[in-house]
Protein backbone atom coordinates (compact mmCIF):
# COMPACT_ATOMS: atom_id res chain seq x y z
CA UNK A 1 0.00 0.00 0.00
CA UNK A 2 1.36 3.38 -0.97
CA UNK A 3 0.27 6.58 0.71
CA UNK A 4 0.43 10.02 -0.82
CA UNK A 5 0.02 12.98 1.51
CA UNK A 6 -0.62 16.56 0.50
CA UNK A 7 -1.92 19.84 1.80
CA UNK A 8 0.76 21.26 4.05
CA UNK A 9 1.99 24.83 4.07
CA UNK A 10 2.16 28.00 6.09
CA UNK A 11 -0.80 29.36 8.05
CA UNK A 12 -1.28 31.95 10.75
CA UNK A 13 -2.22 30.95 14.25
CA UNK A 14 -5.96 30.58 14.53
CA UNK A 15 -6.26 29.59 10.91
CA UNK A 16 -7.24 26.32 9.25
CA UNK A 17 -5.66 23.81 6.94
CA UNK A 18 -6.68 20.46 5.48
CA UNK A 19 -4.34 17.57 4.82
CA UNK A 20 -5.16 14.72 2.47
CA UNK A 21 -3.76 11.23 2.22
CA UNK A 22 -4.65 8.94 -0.66
CA UNK A 23 -3.99 5.23 -0.36
CA UNK A 24 -3.36 2.83 -3.23
CA UNK A 25 -5.20 0.10 -1.35
CA UNK A 26 -7.58 -0.47 1.53
CA UNK A 27 -6.35 -1.25 5.05
CA UNK A 28 -8.00 -1.47 8.45
CA UNK A 29 -7.12 1.95 9.78
CA UNK A 30 -5.53 5.18 8.59
CA UNK A 31 -3.85 7.65 10.89
CA UNK A 32 -1.97 10.91 11.06
CA UNK A 33 1.20 11.38 13.05
CA UNK A 34 3.40 14.44 13.40
CA UNK A 35 6.95 15.21 14.34
CA UNK A 36 8.05 18.61 15.54
CA UNK A 37 11.71 19.68 15.47
CA UNK A 38 13.65 18.00 18.24
CA UNK A 39 10.70 15.87 19.31
CA UNK A 40 9.59 12.31 18.76
CA UNK A 41 6.89 11.43 16.30
CA UNK A 42 3.48 11.47 17.97
CA UNK A 43 0.05 10.14 17.16
CA UNK A 44 -2.52 12.75 16.12
CA UNK A 45 -5.67 11.01 14.90
CA UNK A 46 -6.91 7.80 13.32
CA UNK A 47 -10.02 6.48 11.61
CA UNK A 48 -11.21 3.00 10.72
CA UNK A 49 -11.98 2.45 7.07
CA UNK A 50 -15.02 0.26 7.65
CA UNK A 51 -16.13 1.46 11.06
CA UNK A 52 -15.54 5.17 10.63
CA UNK A 53 -14.55 5.26 14.28
CA UNK A 54 -12.24 8.18 14.94
CA UNK A 55 -9.89 8.85 17.80
CA UNK A 56 -7.63 11.76 18.64
CA UNK A 57 -4.78 12.73 20.86
CA UNK A 58 -5.96 15.06 23.63
CA UNK A 59 -4.10 18.11 22.37
CA UNK A 60 -6.12 18.26 19.13
CA UNK A 61 -9.56 17.20 20.33
CA UNK A 62 -12.14 19.78 19.36
CA UNK A 63 -9.80 21.39 16.83
CA UNK A 64 -8.91 18.63 14.38
CA UNK A 65 -11.29 16.35 12.51
CA UNK A 66 -10.31 13.20 10.67
CA UNK A 67 -12.62 11.96 7.94
CA UNK A 68 -12.56 9.64 4.95
CA UNK A 69 -13.86 9.28 1.44
CA UNK A 70 -14.13 5.58 0.70
CA UNK A 71 -14.70 6.11 -2.99
CA UNK A 72 -11.45 8.04 -3.29
CA UNK A 73 -9.48 5.94 -0.77
CA UNK A 74 -8.60 9.24 0.82
CA UNK A 75 -8.40 10.34 4.42
CA UNK A 76 -8.50 13.98 5.44
CA UNK A 77 -7.30 15.86 8.47
CA UNK A 78 -9.13 19.13 8.91
CA UNK A 79 -7.17 21.31 11.29
CA UNK A 80 -8.88 24.35 12.77
CA UNK A 81 -7.82 26.91 15.35
CA UNK A 82 -4.22 26.04 14.63
CA UNK A 83 -1.60 26.86 17.21
CA UNK A 84 2.11 27.48 16.85
CA UNK A 85 2.73 24.20 18.68
CA UNK A 86 0.96 22.35 15.85
CA UNK A 87 3.95 23.13 13.66
CA UNK A 88 5.42 19.82 12.54
CA UNK A 89 5.92 17.45 9.68
CA UNK A 90 2.70 15.48 9.35
CA UNK A 91 2.71 11.86 8.17
CA UNK A 92 -0.15 9.61 7.20
CA UNK A 93 0.08 5.95 8.05
CA UNK A 94 -1.95 2.79 7.65
CA UNK A 95 -2.16 -0.61 9.29
CA UNK A 96 -3.88 -3.90 8.58
CA UNK A 97 -5.36 -4.38 12.05
CA UNK A 98 -5.41 -2.88 15.53
CA UNK A 99 -3.06 -5.61 16.75
CA UNK A 100 -0.13 -4.63 14.56
CA UNK A 101 1.93 -1.52 14.07
CA UNK A 102 1.47 0.94 11.26
CA UNK A 103 3.36 -0.65 8.40
CA UNK A 104 2.67 1.85 5.65
CA UNK A 105 3.81 5.45 5.73
CA UNK A 106 3.44 8.36 3.39
CA UNK A 107 5.97 11.07 2.85
CA UNK A 108 5.73 13.89 5.33
CA UNK A 109 4.11 17.21 4.65
CA UNK A 110 5.25 20.31 6.49
CA UNK A 111 2.72 22.35 8.44
CA UNK A 112 4.00 25.63 9.79
CA UNK A 113 1.85 27.80 12.04
CA UNK A 114 3.12 31.30 12.51
CA UNK A 115 2.51 32.90 15.89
Amino acid sequence: VQLQASGGGLVEAGGSMRLSCTASGRTYEMAWFRQAPGKEREFVAAIGWSTGTARYTDSVKGRFTISKDNAKNTVYLQMDTLKHEDTAVYYCAARESLRIAYAYWGQGTQVTVSS
